[in-house]
Protein backbone atom coordinates (compact mmCIF):
# COMPACT_ATOMS: atom_id res chain seq x y z
CA UNK A 1 0.00 0.00 0.00
CA UNK A 2 1.34 3.53 -0.90
CA UNK A 3 -0.26 6.82 0.48
CA UNK A 4 0.56 10.09 -1.81
CA UNK A 5 -0.60 13.50 -0.03
CA UNK A 6 -1.38 15.81 -3.54
CA UNK A 7 -1.31 18.97 -1.97
CA UNK A 8 -0.08 18.71 1.85
CA UNK A 9 1.42 22.84 2.14
CA UNK A 10 -1.49 24.56 3.18
CA UNK A 11 -2.41 22.30 6.03
CA UNK A 12 1.18 21.58 7.17
CA UNK A 13 3.23 24.45 6.09
CA UNK A 14 6.14 22.66 8.56
CA UNK A 15 4.39 22.80 11.45
CA UNK A 16 2.80 19.67 11.89
CA UNK A 17 4.06 16.17 11.61
CA UNK A 18 2.82 13.71 8.39
CA UNK A 19 4.52 10.32 10.87
CA UNK A 20 0.88 9.33 11.59
CA UNK A 21 0.11 8.75 8.16
CA UNK A 22 4.38 7.50 7.42
CA UNK A 23 3.51 4.95 10.71
CA UNK A 24 0.93 3.19 8.41
CA UNK A 25 2.29 2.55 5.13
CA UNK A 26 5.30 4.73 2.81
CA UNK A 27 3.99 8.40 2.09
CA UNK A 28 4.73 11.11 -0.44
CA UNK A 29 4.02 14.54 0.54
CA UNK A 30 4.02 17.40 -2.08
CA UNK A 31 3.26 20.66 -1.35
CA UNK A 32 1.12 21.28 -4.32
CA UNK A 33 0.37 19.58 -7.71
CA UNK A 34 -0.17 20.91 -10.79
CA UNK A 35 -3.57 19.87 -12.69
CA UNK A 36 -1.14 18.20 -15.55
CA UNK A 37 1.01 16.37 -13.15
CA UNK A 38 -1.53 14.44 -10.95
CA UNK A 39 -2.39 11.29 -12.67
CA UNK A 40 1.60 11.06 -12.79
CA UNK A 41 1.91 11.69 -9.00
CA UNK A 42 -0.58 9.42 -8.02
CA UNK A 43 0.75 6.40 -9.78
CA UNK A 44 -0.16 2.97 -8.60
CA UNK A 45 -0.82 4.33 -5.07
CA UNK A 46 -3.95 3.30 -3.25
CA UNK A 47 -4.58 5.87 -0.58
CA UNK A 48 -4.62 9.50 -1.39
CA UNK A 49 -5.34 12.44 0.05
CA UNK A 50 -6.02 16.28 -1.16
CA UNK A 51 -7.67 19.61 0.04
CA UNK A 52 -8.13 21.22 -3.33
CA UNK A 53 -6.16 19.30 -6.02
CA UNK A 54 -8.94 18.26 -8.48
CA UNK A 55 -9.51 14.52 -8.33
CA UNK A 56 -11.87 14.01 -12.09
CA UNK A 57 -13.58 10.66 -13.42
CA UNK A 58 -10.62 11.07 -15.99
CA UNK A 59 -7.85 10.81 -13.29
CA UNK A 60 -10.16 7.94 -11.28
CA UNK A 61 -10.16 6.23 -14.97
CA UNK A 62 -6.34 6.41 -15.14
CA UNK A 63 -5.29 5.28 -11.88
CA UNK A 64 -6.17 2.68 -9.17
CA UNK A 65 -7.33 4.51 -5.95
CA UNK A 66 -9.03 2.77 -3.42
CA UNK A 67 -9.76 5.42 -0.75
CA UNK A 68 -9.49 9.21 -0.75
CA UNK A 69 -9.33 11.36 2.12
CA UNK A 70 -10.03 15.29 1.91
CA UNK A 71 -8.35 17.45 4.12
CA UNK A 72 -11.20 19.47 4.42
CA UNK A 73 -14.79 19.72 5.07
CA UNK A 74 -15.55 20.77 1.36
CA UNK A 75 -15.36 18.36 -1.18
CA UNK A 76 -16.60 20.00 -4.27
CA UNK A 77 -13.04 19.30 -5.64
CA UNK A 78 -13.93 15.32 -6.17
CA UNK A 79 -16.18 13.85 -8.51
CA UNK A 80 -18.42 12.03 -5.75
CA UNK A 81 -20.18 9.80 -7.87
CA UNK A 82 -17.78 8.96 -10.22
CA UNK A 83 -15.93 7.67 -7.16
CA UNK A 84 -18.74 6.02 -5.94
CA UNK A 85 -19.42 4.42 -9.07
CA UNK A 86 -15.70 2.76 -8.61
CA UNK A 87 -16.83 1.84 -4.92
CA UNK A 88 -14.22 4.23 -3.96
CA UNK A 89 -14.90 6.08 -0.57
CA UNK A 90 -14.52 9.93 -0.46
CA UNK A 91 -13.53 10.62 3.67
CA UNK A 92 -13.73 14.10 4.71
CA UNK A 93 -13.32 15.71 8.00
CA UNK A 94 -16.81 17.55 9.08
CA UNK A 95 -15.64 18.89 12.26
CA UNK A 96 -12.37 20.19 13.34
CA UNK A 97 -12.30 23.90 13.50
CA UNK A 98 -15.67 25.47 14.94
CA UNK A 99 -14.15 27.46 17.49
CA UNK A 100 -11.22 28.88 15.63
CA UNK A 101 -13.88 29.98 12.39
CA UNK A 102 -16.45 31.69 15.55
CA UNK A 103 -13.35 32.98 16.70
CA UNK A 104 -12.58 34.41 13.64
CA UNK A 105 -15.73 35.93 12.59
CA UNK A 106 -16.18 37.97 16.29
CA UNK A 107 -12.27 38.76 15.16
CA UNK A 108 -13.56 40.82 11.99
CA UNK A 109 -16.42 41.94 13.76
CA UNK A 110 -14.35 43.52 16.68
CA UNK A 111 -11.79 44.91 13.70
CA UNK A 112 -14.90 46.46 12.45
CA UNK A 113 -15.93 48.21 15.27
CA UNK A 114 -12.51 49.29 16.73
CA UNK A 115 -10.18 49.83 13.79
CA UNK A 116 -7.43 48.76 16.13
CA UNK A 117 -4.89 47.81 13.17
CA UNK A 118 -5.60 51.07 11.66
CA UNK A 119 -4.94 52.89 15.00
CA UNK A 120 -2.16 51.29 15.59
CA UNK A 121 -0.32 51.95 12.49
CA UNK A 122 -1.28 55.59 13.08
CA UNK A 123 0.54 55.34 15.94
CA UNK A 124 3.24 53.55 15.26
CA UNK A 125 4.10 54.42 11.55
CA UNK A 126 2.41 58.06 11.31
CA UNK A 127 3.23 59.30 14.82
CA UNK A 128 -0.66 60.88 14.28
CA UNK A 129 -0.71 60.49 18.29
CA UNK A 130 1.95 62.36 18.80
CA UNK A 131 0.91 65.27 16.88
CA UNK A 132 -2.00 65.63 18.62
CA UNK A 133 -3.16 68.02 21.52
CA UNK A 134 -5.45 65.67 23.09
CA UNK A 135 -4.89 62.38 25.18
CA UNK A 136 -6.90 60.18 22.36
CA UNK A 137 -7.81 60.08 18.91
CA UNK A 138 -10.07 58.39 16.82
CA UNK A 139 -10.57 58.02 13.23
CA UNK A 140 -13.45 55.77 12.41
CA UNK A 141 -16.61 55.59 14.17
CA UNK A 142 -16.01 53.28 17.36
CA UNK A 143 -19.00 51.19 18.04
CA UNK A 144 -20.13 49.36 21.16
CA UNK A 145 -22.21 45.74 20.28
CA UNK A 146 -24.48 45.45 23.53
CA UNK A 147 -27.93 44.97 22.58
CA UNK A 148 -27.33 44.97 18.85
CA UNK A 149 -28.99 41.76 17.10
CA UNK A 150 -26.30 39.38 14.98
CA UNK A 151 -28.53 37.41 12.15
CA UNK A 152 -26.76 34.18 11.50
CA UNK A 153 -27.13 32.91 8.21
CA UNK A 154 -26.82 28.79 8.40
CA UNK A 155 -26.74 27.62 12.44
CA UNK A 156 -24.31 24.60 12.13
CA UNK A 157 -21.58 23.93 14.26
CA UNK A 158 -19.80 27.16 12.90
CA UNK A 159 -23.01 29.52 13.26
CA UNK A 160 -23.57 28.18 16.78
CA UNK A 161 -20.13 28.58 17.73
CA UNK A 162 -20.38 32.32 16.36
CA UNK A 163 -23.48 32.96 18.13
CA UNK A 164 -21.94 31.84 21.62
CA UNK A 165 -19.18 34.66 21.74
CA UNK A 166 -21.94 36.99 20.26
CA UNK A 167 -24.68 36.51 22.86
CA UNK A 168 -21.25 36.44 25.55
CA UNK A 169 -20.72 39.84 24.30
CA UNK A 170 -24.07 40.98 25.05
CA UNK A 171 -25.81 40.45 21.93
CA UNK A 172 -29.35 39.71 20.55
CA UNK A 173 -28.64 36.42 18.13
CA UNK A 174 -31.67 35.39 15.79
CA UNK A 175 -30.89 32.60 13.03
CA UNK A 176 -31.90 31.37 9.93
CA UNK A 177 -30.96 27.98 8.68
CA UNK A 178 -33.43 25.15 6.93
CA UNK A 179 -33.57 22.63 9.64
CA UNK A 180 -34.27 24.35 13.27
CA UNK A 181 -32.06 22.71 16.14
CA UNK A 182 -34.30 21.87 19.38
CA UNK A 183 -31.45 22.06 21.23
CA UNK A 184 -30.44 25.93 20.28
CA UNK A 185 -33.92 26.78 20.75
CA UNK A 186 -33.84 25.24 24.25
CA UNK A 187 -30.92 27.05 24.58
CA UNK A 188 -32.85 30.83 23.59
CA UNK A 189 -32.15 31.19 20.05
CA UNK A 190 -34.57 32.37 17.55
CA UNK A 191 -35.18 31.33 14.89
CA UNK A 192 -36.05 33.71 12.47
CA UNK A 193 -36.99 33.84 8.42
CA UNK A 194 -34.42 34.86 5.74
CA UNK A 195 -36.66 38.26 5.10
CA UNK A 196 -36.67 39.16 8.98
CA UNK A 197 -33.46 38.49 9.91
CA UNK A 198 -32.23 40.90 6.85
CA UNK A 199 -34.63 43.25 8.11
CA UNK A 200 -33.56 43.06 12.41
CA UNK A 201 -29.78 42.62 11.91
CA UNK A 202 -26.81 45.01 12.78
CA UNK A 203 -24.66 42.37 12.50
CA UNK A 204 -25.18 39.86 9.31
CA UNK A 205 -22.44 36.43 9.70
CA UNK A 206 -22.42 33.82 6.84
CA UNK A 207 -21.91 30.64 8.50
CA UNK A 208 -24.01 28.18 5.58
CA UNK A 209 -22.25 25.69 2.92
CA UNK A 210 -22.69 26.84 -0.27
CA UNK A 211 -25.70 25.66 -2.89
CA UNK A 212 -26.85 27.03 -6.13
CA UNK A 213 -29.82 28.00 -4.19
CA UNK A 214 -28.02 30.43 -1.86
CA UNK A 215 -25.47 31.72 -4.48
CA UNK A 216 -24.77 34.98 -4.31
CA UNK A 217 -27.85 35.17 -1.43
CA UNK A 218 -26.04 38.78 -0.23
CA UNK A 219 -26.76 40.48 -3.46
CA UNK A 220 -28.42 44.08 -4.17
CA UNK A 221 -32.22 42.99 -3.46
CA UNK A 222 -31.56 41.25 -0.14
CA UNK A 223 -29.09 44.23 0.65
CA UNK A 224 -32.43 46.69 0.36
CA UNK A 225 -34.24 44.70 2.80
CA UNK A 226 -31.45 45.29 5.52
CA UNK A 227 -30.66 48.02 8.02
CA UNK A 228 -28.68 50.98 6.79
CA UNK A 229 -25.18 50.85 8.33
CA UNK A 230 -25.16 46.71 8.76
CA UNK A 231 -22.07 45.13 8.94
CA UNK A 232 -21.39 41.44 6.77
CA UNK A 233 -19.00 38.96 7.80
CA UNK A 234 -18.33 35.80 5.45
CA UNK A 235 -16.43 32.78 6.88
CA UNK A 236 -18.17 30.68 4.69
CA UNK A 237 -17.93 30.55 1.32
CA UNK A 238 -16.79 33.65 -1.28
CA UNK A 239 -19.50 32.95 -3.77
CA UNK A 240 -22.47 33.51 -1.48
CA UNK A 241 -21.86 37.06 -1.84
CA UNK A 242 -22.21 38.68 -5.35
CA UNK A 243 -19.01 40.77 -5.38
CA UNK A 244 -20.04 43.72 -7.02
CA UNK A 245 -23.72 44.19 -5.15
CA UNK A 246 -21.56 44.38 -1.83
CA UNK A 247 -18.95 46.86 -3.10
CA UNK A 248 -21.90 49.10 -4.50
CA UNK A 249 -23.28 48.83 -0.76
CA UNK A 250 -20.24 49.71 0.86
CA UNK A 251 -19.14 52.52 -1.50
CA UNK A 252 -22.26 54.20 -0.95
CA UNK A 253 -23.26 53.61 3.03
CA UNK A 254 -25.92 51.67 2.65
CA UNK A 255 -23.44 48.59 4.17
CA UNK A 256 -21.17 50.06 6.69
CA UNK A 257 -18.91 47.62 6.62
CA UNK A 258 -18.07 43.95 5.65
CA UNK A 259 -15.28 41.18 7.20
CA UNK A 260 -14.67 38.93 4.22
CA UNK A 261 -12.26 35.69 4.90
CA UNK A 262 -13.49 34.22 1.87
CA UNK A 263 -13.78 35.39 -1.84
CA UNK A 264 -15.20 34.05 -5.11
CA UNK A 265 -12.16 33.19 -6.72
CA UNK A 266 -8.97 31.94 -4.50
CA UNK A 267 -6.77 33.54 -4.37
CA UNK A 268 -8.10 36.99 -4.86
CA UNK A 269 -8.16 38.47 -8.43
CA UNK A 270 -6.73 41.72 -9.28
CA UNK A 271 -9.99 42.89 -10.65
CA UNK A 272 -12.02 41.78 -7.54
CA UNK A 273 -14.45 44.75 -6.98
CA UNK A 274 -13.95 44.18 -3.59
CA UNK A 275 -10.56 45.60 -3.28
CA UNK A 276 -11.93 49.06 -3.86
CA UNK A 277 -14.91 49.27 -1.12
CA UNK A 278 -14.92 51.31 1.26
CA UNK A 279 -14.78 50.14 5.03
CA UNK A 280 -13.88 46.22 3.76
CA UNK A 281 -11.56 43.90 5.90
CA UNK A 282 -10.34 41.28 3.45
CA UNK A 283 -8.04 37.84 4.67
CA UNK A 284 -7.15 35.39 3.18
CA UNK A 285 -9.16 31.97 4.23
CA UNK A 286 -7.65 31.97 6.98
CA UNK A 287 -10.74 31.21 9.54
CA UNK A 288 -9.95 28.03 9.96
CA UNK A 289 -5.83 27.54 10.30
CA UNK A 290 -4.91 27.73 13.77
CA UNK A 291 -2.17 25.29 14.75
CA UNK A 292 -4.42 23.73 17.50
CA UNK A 293 -7.61 23.18 14.43
CA UNK A 294 -4.62 21.94 11.79
CA UNK A 295 -3.42 19.18 13.99
CA UNK A 296 -7.10 18.31 14.91
CA UNK A 297 -8.50 18.28 10.98
CA UNK A 298 -4.67 15.73 10.42
CA UNK A 299 -5.45 13.74 12.94
CA UNK A 300 -9.19 12.69 12.13
CA UNK A 301 -8.39 12.41 8.50
CA UNK A 302 -5.34 9.75 9.91
CA UNK A 303 -8.16 7.95 11.60
CA UNK A 304 -10.57 8.55 9.01
CA UNK A 305 -7.72 6.05 7.12
CA UNK A 306 -7.11 3.85 9.66
CA UNK A 307 -10.67 2.92 9.98
CA UNK A 308 -11.12 2.05 6.47
CA UNK A 309 -8.33 0.18 7.12
CA UNK A 310 -10.20 -1.86 9.70
CA UNK A 311 -13.43 -2.06 7.36
CA UNK A 312 -15.22 0.89 9.17
CA UNK A 313 -15.74 3.37 6.71
CA UNK A 314 -16.33 6.61 8.76
CA UNK A 315 -16.95 10.36 7.23
CA UNK A 316 -17.64 9.26 4.42
CA UNK A 317 -19.87 11.81 1.71
CA UNK A 318 -20.43 9.47 -1.37
CA UNK A 319 -21.05 6.16 0.40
Amino acid sequence: MKIVVLDGYTLNPGDLSWKALEDIAPTTVYDRTAPEDIVKRIGDADIVFTNKTPITKETLDKTNIKWIGILATGYNVVDIDAAKAKGIPVCNVPTYGNDAVGQFAIALLLELCHHIGHHSYKVRHEGEWQKRGDFCFWDYPLIELVGKTMGIIGFGRNGQSTAKIARALGMNVIAYDKFENPDMIKEGYKYVSLDELLAKSDVISLHCPLFPENTGIINKENIAKMKDGVFILNTARGPLVNEQDLTDALNSGKVGGAGLDVVSSEPIKDDNPLLTAKNCIITPHIAWAPKEARNRLLGIAVNNLKEYLKGNTINAVNM
